[in-house]
């Protein structure tokens, strides 16, 4: 199996401004939810919360916490971002729709008068992770590294 797609990006600052404000607006959820960090519950926590309240199975429960957690790494190193993005991508989608969060609307829930958060910010992340997919990790990842710095097809 040839890996090179994975790895193949350009040489281009676009998809660097994208990981790392896909990873900085990410990483502080999944740090929540991993470590208890910024007023969050910690793993055990927020597996309990996600068991229990919201009646998600575990395996999915682990899946979303590791994929907060991790990806945002991942991406900010450039390493497989692809791979990443797509995590990302289904992670949040399954959450608009699982979450509860197309029922609440478009909107966040800014001024607190409504039940829950909308899917907006879904939206964006699921959109700035696509371009991702689409585009490799751009200049200073390690993809870029790993694929030999050779400039690839993509833009």
């Amino acid at each position: 199996m040839k890996l090179a797609p994975l790895f193949a990006t350009s040489r281009s600052l676009g998809p660097l401004i994208l990981r790392f404000g896909v990873a900085i607006a990410l990483f502080p959820h999944g740090a929540q939810k991993m470590l208890g960090l910024f007023g969050g519950n910690g793993f055990s926590g927020t597996m309990g919360f996600f068991t229990q309240n919201l009646h998600i199975p575990a395996l999915f429960a682990f899946a979303a916490i590791c994929t907060e957690f991790f990806a945002p790494i991942f991406l900010l190193l450039g390493l497989l971002t692809r791979l990443a993005s797509l995590v990302v991508a289904i992670h949040f989608v399954t959450a608009a729709i699982l979450g509860g969060h197309l029922a609440n609307g478009f909107f966040m829930n800014w001024a607190g008068n409504q039940k829950g958060e909308g899917y907006e910010y879904h939206i964006l992340m699921v959109a700035a992770v696509l371009a991702l997919m689409v585009m490799g990790a751009g200049r200073w990842s390690l993809d870029r590294r790993i694929a030999g710095g050779a400039p690839s097809r993509i833009p």
